[in-house]
């Protein structure tokens, strides 16, 4: 559905060095950077989109951004390192039935109060 999703984050340093530690265990790398007015775009190697970073003095709404996991494993290492990232737990890693069966992820706040989730919808097998 999407291409790129770009925001501004209040600490561009503080933010990039984030999600690249966060969603290291995602493959994801910086596919291209300017400087931190135009930002950073971080992209993993399946994914056809990217999402976009860039510094602003402007106060964003949070948002919730939802990463795609191949399993299980990612979705606890994607956890794991968003806490060592600086994240705050907002979820630690399980299965949300409510969601529906398979639905297994994790939710951490990141530097600007975004809700960042990694999620795996395969069964544990």
């Amino acid at each position: 559905m999407f291409d790129h999703v770009k925001f501004g984050v209040s600490d561009y340093a503080a933010s990039k060095a984030f999600f690249l530690k966060a969603l290291e265990p995602l493959g994801v790398t910086v596919a291209s950077e300017g400087p931190p007015a135009y930002g950073v775009e971080l992209v993993s190697p399946k994914a056809k989109a990217s999402l976009c970073l860039f510094q602003t003095g402007e106060k964003p709404a949070h948002l919730h951004l939802a990463f795609a996991a191949e399993n299980r494993r990612q979705v606890e290492a994607f956890y794991r390192a968003a806490l060592e990232a600086g994240g705050q737990d907002n979820g630690a890693p399980g299965l949300r039935p409510h969601y529906h069966a398979n639905y297994y992820a994790a939710f951490v706040i990141g530097p600007d109060g975004h809700n960042i989730e990694v999620v795996c919808h395969e069964s544990e097998a």
